[in-house]
This record gives structure tokens, sequence and C-alpha cells, in this order.
């Protein structure tokens, strides 16, 4: 281990850069494949609900596509607070091993004296 406790803390790690550049690598590619696909689905379907929406005139059809494309938004918002959680995880993992790092660190200072 090093002489500094601080070794490990490096301040660029908590901005959003560092934690977007964190979620977007080779690691993470199968999530933010699915995470890509299924938006671009829904970005599909909102946008012909919405084109169909208004384009029809029976109130029934409308109500439908109407539904379709909150229950689109509701993905969409689903989909962004999924892959949030992702890049958090990324951060929390992150502390563990600040934390692991720490104790090992106090452990060898305790294990001198």
């Amino acid at each position: 281990m090093t002489d500094n406790p601080q070794a490990y803390n490096d301040s660029k790690e908590d901005t959003l850069y560092s934690m977007l550049k964190d979620f977007y690598n080779k690691k993470m590619l199968f999530w933010i494949i699915i995470l890509w696909v299924y938006f671009l689905v829904f970005l599909a379907l909102a946008v012909f609900s919405g084109i169909k929406f208004f384009k029809t005139d029976q109130t029934r059809y409308q109500i439908m596509y109407a539904a379709i494309f909150v229950c689109c938004i509701q993905f969409f918002a689903l989909i962004k607070i999924f892959a949030w959680q992702m890049v958090h995880r990324n951060g929390i993992l992150r502390e563990i091993k600040r934390l692991k790092l720490a104790i090992a660190e106090l452990a060898q200072t305790v294990e001198q004296k």
C-alpha cells in the first residue's frame, strides 16, 4: 500500500462526464445495446401512435392511440431511470473499492504498531 491514504481518490471520478464514460464502456455493451433497442422501438411506437392519433376521427381509436403514446413515454422514463441506476452502480462499486483499500491500509497500520 502507499503512504498516502488518499491515493485512490480522484476528484474527477464524481463528475457526470466520468459517470457516463464509465457506463459507455465495453463491459456495459450488452446493457447499452438493450437500452437503445428498447428506446428506439418505443420511440417508433410513440411516433406512430402520435401520427395515427391525429389522423383518426373515431374517439375510440384516439383514446387507444393516446394511451399507447402515454405508455411509450412511461417506458422512456423507465429506461432512463434504469440507465441512471446502472451509472450509479458503477459509482457505488468504486466507493466499495475505496473502502476496501482504506480498511486494508488501516489493517496494515495496526499490524505495524
